[in-house]
């Protein structure tokens, strides 16, 4: 459903910047639909998971306030090259994606 993308860059203080763009619709469920004049469903990023070779080091919580194709970031202090990132998430309708790099 959902595109994930990842984009990890180093930091002036020697760790990694990680910037994580979901491409998700992010509704509220109190939008009309301009044609129908029906409520548009709730459907929104829920939880994010941002992993470091395996370990959990971050999570957040989203919600339905949350604009469309949300872009989360993180530091990571204790990195270094080769080292393996990766981010899942889960939104309220029960789909899941996520995304894996390694730093360079």
């Amino acid at each position: 459903m959902a595109a994930t993308k990842m984009k990890i860059k180093k930091d002036k203080s020697g760790g990694h910047v990680v910037m994580v763009l979901v491409k998700h619709p992010m509704e509220t469920g109190n939008r009309k639909d301009k044609k129908t004049g029906k409520k548009v469903p709730a459907h929104y990023v829920k939880t994010m998971v941002f992993t470091h070779n395996g370990a959990a080091v971050a999570q957040a919580s989203l919600g339905p306030a949350v604009s469309k194709n949300p872009l989360t970031q993180i530091l990571l202090t204790n990195s270094n090259s080769g080292d393996t990132v990766s981010v899942q998430w889960t939104d309220n309708q029960g789909e899941t994606g996520g995304t894996e790099a390694t730093i360079k």
